[in-house]
């Protein structure tokens, strides 16, 4: 068994049947960076604990760790954390790990990202919020992020969350879009893949590579397409960020 301290399920929402939100209680206050990770295991069938990296999409002043995960049916681990009921728990490291941090030399932040791809970006941005409401911060970082998904549900609480906060801040920019309207005919975003759009909204809200850091996370098809139209706009090498979910 793990040395490790667990930590217990206390909510979970899922948002389709291979994607959903796992919010647990760790026994002791975990101090991390935004868009670091942490890593979670459960016994397997042989009796050893099974490990796996997970983005965290909560922000270090809150008393929870929250992820937002895709099940992969052949994995590991996921199919597990699926028949996880609230009061389960599971084992968590408490180091947390990870260079995907913001830069503080610039302000203008472009997040790009597929479906759980987000969840970084989505700690970023509400440990902005809270920096700005406690007084901490006086002048906001300017974030324009970029989430992408097959349909809208797969969005999940953060289409909501991250729509209704854009709404009241002028430091955020909202834009889910997605592929497969067909299949989500209540939809009125926008559509297509998210790597298809990331031109017309840089330039629409003036992020170039003089003012801004770009940021990919998700699906590796959709990094690499990014990264190419990002040094086709003359971002330099240090100004693209990029963290692969496989």
């Amino acid at each position: 068994m793990s040395q490790f301290p667990q930590a217990e399920l206390i909510e979970r929402i899922d948002f389709s049947e291979d994607l959903g939100m796992f919010k647990f209680r760790f026994p002791e206050k975990s101090n991390f960076v935004p868009g670091q990770y942490a890593t979670i295991g459960l016994e397997g069938e042989d009796g050893k604990i099974i490990w796996r990296p997970y983005s965290i999409v909560s922000s270090p002043y809150e008393d929870f760790i929250e992820f937002y995960i895709e099940l992969v049916p052949h994995g590991k681990l996921t199919p597990k954390i699926w028949k996880l009921k609230v009061g389960d728990k599971v084992w968590i490291r408490p180091r947390i790990v990870g260079k995907f941090n913001l830069s503080q030399d610039v302000s203008n932040h472009i997040f790009v990202s597929t479906v759980t791809g987000a969840a970084p970006f989505i700690s970023m941005i509400r440990t902005q919020k809270y920096d700005l409401e406690s007084g901490r911060l006086k002048v906001p970082h300017r974030f324009l992020i970029l989430h992408g998904a097959s349909r809208s549900w797969e969005l999940g609480i953060y289409l909501k969350e991250l729509s209704e906060l854009s709404k009241k801040v002028d430091w955020l920019i909202y834009i889910p879009t997605v592929s497969r309207p067909w299949e989500d005919p209540q939809w009125t975003g926008e559509t297509g893949r998210v790597d298809e759009i990331v031109r017309k909204y840089i330039d629409m809200y003036s992020f170039n590579h003089t003012n801004s850091v770009a940021y990919l996370c998700g699906n590796p098809d959709m990094i690499q397409n990014v990264k190419g139209i990002m040094r086709r706009a003359r971002f330099p090498e240090d100004r693209i960020k990029e963290e692969k979910y496989y």
